[in-house]
């Protein structure tokens, strides 16, 4: 119940490798340098296939087991891409790009991945195939429905698929999972009010935007308050707001954005109807007109319930029963594996980064002593869902 004996001697060539890349941010599709990297490990650890440039700049690795006498597949991903956030870690491995870093841990799950590839392409020790799958763009570019897009399971047929996050201030060798939604919905809501401007000091002779937008603000409000089941989860924040360009003028018009997070796709499409009809109607009812775009982002992240058991005794056997929990309270930010668990069975586990300061961060850091529980969790996996024949 530890880490494994073969990832001692990878350490130290790991840590450098995640270092490497958190010095070398890149945002969203961008993320070529990171790419060609990842694609030139793999190739000098053996693996079978390394295929580049799948949802724009994804890399894709096929490794084969002793043996495939079952037949079967899995897949494992991991996400590559950074923030547009200035670090202030002050670390000697800080980003070298300025407005740029990886403050979500994106440069150590690419790392775990990495490792665990290495091991399984020199022990083949397992019955199948396994499926590497490092994706770009999660950061809010929906990276994993372009590979999806682009043919990943198509091409790469998977009976399971399985991802990794980090969590802050969960002890470094502990794990956290639950069946069901565990992450929400990620959606985009702009709103245009339409009125009539005109001179701020004859205001009977305009339709202001502005009062029918607070009043559209505290409508919106109670969506939650007073038509969802309070054991239900939303949020509807609205987070900007722009009208008018001078002191003495009444704007045409106000325009407003926010997002919209939900861990049921009933309540998604409820908070959806609910906001058409609001802004529709509440503007009608001061004379003017109400416009509504609604963005759908990412799904929520559901984890399959038979796949989160065997995500589970994977930890479990890393890490101890005692340190595996499986009972993970939901959260609101989003993921876009919930675009591959949409299409196939599979789970995503969170693991352990000690104390730290919180993802998307200035101060943020993966913890590199992560780096062997996690590449342990991924070998353990495949190990024994593709127990060698």
């Amino acid at each position: 119940m530890a880490i494994e004996n073969w990832v001692g001697d990878q350490v130290e060539s790991l840590t450098a490798f995640r270092r490497d890349l958190h010095q070398h941010p890149e945002l969203l599709y961008d993320t070529l340098r990171t790419a060609a990297t990842v694609a030139e490990a793999l190739r000098a650890a053996g693996v079978d296939e390394v295929t580049e440039g799948i949802g724009r700049s994804g890399v894709v690795g096929v490794i084969r087991g002793q043996s495939n006498n079952s037949g079967r597949t899995i897949g494992l991903r991991a996400d590559m891409d950074a923030l547009p956030i200035e670090e202030a870690t002050g670390k000697p491995w800080a980003s070298l790009v300025p407005g740029k870093m990886h403050a979500c841990g994106h440069d150590g799950h690419t790392t775990m991945l990495l490792g665990a590839a290495r091991h399984l392409a020199q022990s083949r020790a397992f019955d199948g195939t396994v499926i590497v799958i490092f994706q770009p763009a999660e950061e809010g570019g929906a990276g994993a429905k372009a590979m999806i897009d682009d043919g990943l399971f198509d091409r790469w047929p998977c009976d399971e698929v399985y991802g990794m996050h980090n969590r802050p201030n969960l002890p470094v060798g502990e794990f956290t999972i639950a069946p069901g939604p565990i992450m929400g919905s990620v959606d985009e809501v702009k709103i245009r009010i339409e009125g009539r401007g005109g001179h701020a000091a004859r205001p009977d002779q305009t339709v202001d935007p502005l009062p029918i937008a607070a009043a559209l603000i505290q409508a919106i409000q109670t969506i939650t308050s007073r038509t969802i089941d309070p054991l239900d989860s939303a949020v509807i924040s609205l987070c900007t707001i722009e009208a008018g360009n001078a002191f003495n003028v009444i704007a045409q018009d106000v325009r407003m954005t926010g997002t919209v997070r939900t861990l049921r796709e009933e309540v998604r499409t409820h908070v959806e109807g609910q906001l058409n009809s609001l802004v529709k109607n509440v503007a009608a009812g001061f004379g003017a007109k109400g416009h509504l775009e609604y963005i759908r982002h990412y799904p929520v992240t559901v984890n399959h319930e038979r796949e989160t058991e065997l995500a589970a005794r994977a930890a479990q056997e890393v890490a101890g029963i005692e340190r595996v929990d499986l009972e993970m309270p939901p959260v609101l930010g989003g993921e876009d594996f919930s675009f591959m668990l949409n299409m196939v069975p599979g789970a995503m586990i969170n693991i352990g980064n000690g104390r730290s300061a919180g993802l998307h961060h200035p101060e943020y850091d993966f913890n590199d002593d992560v780096i062997g529980w996690g590449c342990s969790y991924w070998t353990t996996l495949v190990r024994q869902r593709l127990p060698a024949a």
